[in-house]
């Protein structure tokens, strides 16, 4: 049985002769595949990061990526590709320049989530997982960008833009294919492409972890609130599961107590024999089994 990798990025067809990367290429990846490797204590735990990395590369995860990764861990292609068509961040055909998710989960439908996602989908002619024919945009339904505060929440290369519309969607997108920099509502100062998003996920950092807000007003109003309120958390000492017996200390259920059934002596046939047969009034269950029989 032949595996198939996927699609090559050399010009090779799939099932035609075997793909690679040229010698450059090898060559600078199997350097920063080195990195990656010496972070874990078994080389194959450096598979995801490895994925992002051939995906900084070609953009997708090619066959030539997946053979790179397969190579350098010791592992078979069949593996590589187990693990790259779970993960939904790996992409198996090329991707755009631009990765934008619209989250229409549960609040963010709600919000407007759904109504933002079909406007794009009319306005860029793709539909889910689809890219623009200027590669450009790919489109996402994304099940949630974890920012429910600022719901309806879109995301482009993983940064936020918060509280959008339609309309703001819209806006957003036609920016980024005119070629102009587009900056997130919080987050680095501008948006990236998939290629350089993916080797920071690969572990190589871009020197942008620290621009722009990462917290904003929605997300802190609780901790300003109980600030105000003089709120804190429940300590051990204050009953908690691990607090020693003692005045005012709730009181551990006895074994047996009153409605346990856990030391309750069988009274009927049934709680001696459950499942069994039914017996005739008066008939007292077979001593000889036990009382587990």
């Amino acid at each position: 049985m032949t595996i198939d990798a996927g699609p090559a990025t050399n010009g090779s067809p799939a099932g035609g002769s075997r793909p690679g990367y040229d010698a450059e290429t090898t060559a600078r990846l199997a350097a920063d595949a080195a990195q990656i490797v010496a972070r874990y204590p078994e080389s194959r735990s450096a598979l995801l990061p490895m994925l992002h990395l051939v995906q900084s590369e070609d953009g997708y995860v090619s066959r030539d990526g997946i053979l790179f990764c397969a190579e350098q861990l010791g592992l078979t292609a069949a593996e590589v590709s187990a693990v790259a068509t779970f993960y939904t961040q790996y992409k198996r055909h090329p991707n755009g320049t631009y990765t934008v998710g619209v989250c229409t989960n549960t609040l963010c439908a709600i919000m407007g989530g759904d109504a933002i996602f079909d406007e794009l989908s009319d306005h860029l002619g793709v539909g889910h997982d689809e890219t623009t024919e200027d590669g450009a945009i790919t489109l996402e339904r994304v099940e949630c960008n974890a920012a429910c505060d600022y719901a309806p929440v879109m995301m482009v290369n993983w940064e936020f833009f918060d509280n959008q519309t339609p309309g703001s969607a819209t806006d957003v997108v036609d920016r980024l294919r005119a070629g102009e920099a587009v900056a997130p509502t919080r987050g680095a100062a501008s948006v990236c492409s998939f290629k350089q998003m993916s080797r920071v996920l690969a572990g190589f950092p871009d020197g942008r972890a620290d621009e722009g807000v990462g917290a904003g007003e929605p997300t802190l109003a609780g901790l300003r609130l109980a600030r105000e309120q003089g709120w804190t958390a429940p300590t051990e000492s204050a009953g908690g599961p691990d607090a020693e017996a003692g005045a005012g200390a709730p009181e551990k259920p006895v074994t047996g107590g009153e409605q346990s059934s856990a030391e309750r002596k069988p009274t009927t046939d049934a709680d001696v024999d459950p499942g069994g047969k039914a017996e005739s009034p008066g008939t007292k269950p077979d001593p000889s089994k036990g009382a587990d029989a």
